[in-house]
């Protein structure tokens, strides 16, 4: 295997074992919180928060080094439109993604004593919760990009986590505001998860929300520092 293959090899396993990992914290945590705290969904909400926030820096953490951690398809067409990553890794990191996601879903349920695989049944189809989607990716997207273009990248694990786990609380959404999460909380039928239904304008809503960071990127950190 040549140097260029092997590199990519290891970038793509980062980010399938990454984004598997993340899941495995959003639903397991999710499941967690279900079963210690049954009759206070405030408080298994902040269960999830703060375990998928640590979680996420951890992550970072490990396995920016070796692929940046986008662990989010938005993340990763973000940096591919902006000129940072090539066609070929992007394309590879989001199928990574995604696979990487499912599996962490199956290894989330089995850790529970759960079926492997359960389509959710909860609903979450609301003009709110589409627009929640939207403010929550575009934010995510400002942020990383801001922090990484005014020359702070060691910071970026801990804003990343701060971020998503302060969106928990201040969208109606819960902050997905990742489509391979998305995908991957359809196949668990538990508190993180989300109807098969409901995930497309989720991922839509993903879409614009990245469509709009990405020109005011641009316009408010054009070079890096």
């Amino acid at each position: 295997m040549t140097d260029d293959r092997l590199n990519l090899a290891r970038k793509l396993t980062a980010e399938a074992l990454g984004t598997a990992l993340l899941i495995v914290a959003v639903i397991g945590s999710g499941i967690m919180a279900q079963r210690l705290s049954p009759h206070d969904v405030g408080l298994q909400l902040l269960e999830n928060a703060a375990a998928t926030a640590g979680a996420l820096i951890g992550l970072i953490l490990m396995f920016g080094p070796i692929s940046g951690a986008h662990f989010n398809p938005a993340v990763t067409l973000s940096f591919r439109i902006l000129d940072k990553l090539p066609t070929r890794e992007a394309v590879g990191f989001v199928g990574a993604q995604v696979f990487g996601g499912c599996v962490g879903t199956v290894i989330a349920n089995l850790m529970f004593d759960l079926p492997a695989i359960t389509l959710s049944t909860k609903t979450r189809s609301a003009g709110a919760l589409w627009l929640s989607e939207a403010v929550a990716t575009g934010g995510l997207l400002l942020l990383i990009h801001g922090i990484v273009r005014s020359g702070r990248s060691s910071v970026v694990p801990f804003a990343v986590g701060a971020w998503i786990g302060g969106a928990y609380w201040f969208t109606s959404s819960t902050s997905f505001a990742n489509p391979a999460v998305t995908i991957a909380r359809m196949l668990s039928n538990t508190f993180a998860g989300i109807k098969p239904a409901s995930a497309p304008m989720f991922i839509v809503m993903q879409v614009v929300g990245a469509a709009v960071a990405v020109p005011l990127i641009r316009f408010l950190y054009p070079r890096h520092s």
